[in-house]
Order: C-alpha cells, then structure tokens, then sequence
C-alpha cells in the first residue's frame, strides 16, 4: 500500500470518527420525561413552585402533571401506562398489585394515623366503635380508609361482615352525610376536617392505635429500572417539602387552602395532626403492608395472596 493510499484510509477513518462521536453524545443526552399523577397535597405544592422542573433540569428530564381525586384511579392510570410516579394512602398499591399492576414502591412518608377518622352526625346515637354493628358506614373502595375501618372493628370485637358497608367517593359520601342517608362515614383529611368543621361532625375513632395510615410514592418497575437517579432527586425534593412544612405549617397550610379550594382553617387543622418525613422504603414498612394485604386476601377483598417484595423497585434499606 503506498503512502497516498494510508494517508487517504486514515482521513476517512478520522472523518467516520468525527462523524460518530456527535451521534454517541446525541444519544447520550436523548431527553426523558417524569409524567407525575398528583392528588392534591404535597406533589401538588411542588407543581407550584416549580422546584421539581428545576432539580431534573440538568438530568434533561421534563416533567408533566395528571390531578386525580383519588389513590385507585392514579393506579389504574400506572397500569394502563399514563403516568410514572404518583402519591397513594396504604390499601390502593395493595388492590393494584393484586390486579398484575407493575407497581414499584419508591418512599414512603412517616406513620401519619390522626389524618383518617369515623365521622358521625353530632346528635348521633353512635357513641362507640362497637355501636357501628349493622350501621350503614361509606367509605371510598379499595382506600387507606378500608383497612382502618377492618382494623378498627376487629379491635372493638366485631367483624368486617357485622358492618354494613357503602362504597362511595369521599364527594358522594359527604352528599349522603349531609342528608343522613348513612350512619358513619370513614374518611381522611382534608375531607375530615372539612365535615368537623362546616357540618359539626363528630370523630367517634380515628386511626391512633389501630392503624400507620403511611402516604406512599410509587413508580412502576420499568421506569425504576432505567431512571433510579431521576426517583431519587424527587424523593429528596418531597422531603424538602416536608421539613420545610413542620417549621411553617400556617404557610404550608395557606397553600393547601388554595388547592383545595377549601378555608383556611379546615387546612389549619388537617395540617395539624399530619405527621411529616419521606424517606426510603425498608423491610418493616413493606412488613406493614404485607400484614394489609393478607387482611385483605383473608377477607377475600383481593382476588389472590400477594408478595409484597416483588413491588420493591430497586431494593429495600
């Protein structure tokens, strides 16, 4: 080969060379998405602020919003692939993964029982647990609320088939409250502060002593697997929020007020008897759940015995 012919291979190696290595960085940097399902409470203050967009910047991350009024319905959009991450109470995950959802357990928040109770009219004959035997009690299917009042009966000696249970969303139930076409009504805030509040209603229990009542952060495990360090800078950012919320709970409370479109005092005192921390998932808490799922296997409210360790995402602390 002469001279000419190497000088000639080595330009055009050099050229693919150059041509190649804008492609390997294009790639590199190809943008992702985190499509958030927000209720609203503390990923809906983050949307607000603005903060998250700002954290997941430099990662090439653009984030998208999808409100929901409820935990099961946020799941479902999981399951049918609408969104990555969202904030759900105890029982939804649990009905989900029992429906082959591929759920994956990201953070979880600190035990926070006082923030679900069983409301009664003020006048009502009902002065204990006990006395909810055969009462017509609404609760939202498949919630936080549905493991508490299973606990909370079993803890007065009764069971689950002594109530006679509604299933009603928490706008419905407050509706057939009013009207006192049911007995008692379980619910978490800001709804329960809103009826003690606007209609007088009186707690007969609340979850102190039966129940965690932990708010959960969930993914699914595909995009657990591929985005680890985009959950974890959003998990870092929720506990910001958080800290930040025990020492300014009348500001926090302001700003909840505004998405809920509710007083300023029925978030005063929903904020008050929350409990704030989110942090990583571990073996007790998925223990926890693991205890609720097989509550709810024995009462036959799933339709099979579930592995709490297969939704643990990434690996448990």
């Amino acid at each position: 080969m002469t001279r000419i012919q190497i000088s000639r291979r080595r330009l055009i190696q050099g050229a693919a060379g150059a041509i190649a290595l804008p492609s390997l960085g294009v790639l590199a940097q190809t943008p992702r998405t985190l499509r958030v399902g927000n209720q609203k409470g503390a990923l809906s203050v983050l949307k607000g602020r603005g903060t998250l967009e700002k954290r997941l910047a430099p990662l090439g991350v653009s984030v998208t919003w999808t409100e929901f009024n409820a935990g099961p319905v946020q799941l479902e959009a999981l399951n049918v692939g609408s969104i990555d991450f969202g904030d759900v109470g105890e029982a939804p995950p649990i009905f989900a993964q029992a429906a082959g959802a591929p759920l994956a357990y990201v953070a979880a928040t600190v035990p926070r029982p006082a923030a679900e109770a069983v409301l009664v009219p003020k006048d009502s004959a009902i002065r204990s647990v006990a006395d909810l035997k055969g009462k017509k009690i609404a609760l939202n299917k498949g919630s936080n609320v549905h493991y508490f009042i299973v606990k909370l009966a079993e803890k007065a000696g009764l069971r689950y088939s002594d109530l006679s249970v509604v299933f009603l969303a928490p706008a419905d139930a407050r509706a057939a409250f009013e009207k006192g076409s049911i007995d008692a009504w379980v619910i978490w805030d800001p709804f329960l502060a809103a009826a003690e509040l606007a209609l007088g209603a009186r707690v007969l229990a609340d979850g102190r002593g039966v129940v965690g009542n932990r708010g959960y952060y969930f993914s699914s495990l595909p995009y657990v697997a591929k985005n680890a360090d985009v959950l974890k800078l959003v998990v870092e950012e929720i506990d910001k929020l958080d800290q930040w919320a025990v020492a300014n709970k009348s500001a926090y409370a302001g700003e909840l007020a505004t998405l809920w479109g509710l007083p300023k005092p029925v978030a005063d005192l929903s904020v008050s008897r929350a409990a704030y921390g989110t942090g990583p998932i571990t073996k007790a808490i998925l223990g926890e759940q693991q205890r609720i799922a097989d509550t709810f296997f024995e009462l036959k409210l799933i339709p099979k015995k579930i592995n709490l360790l297969e939704a643990a995402g990434a690996g448990v602390a």
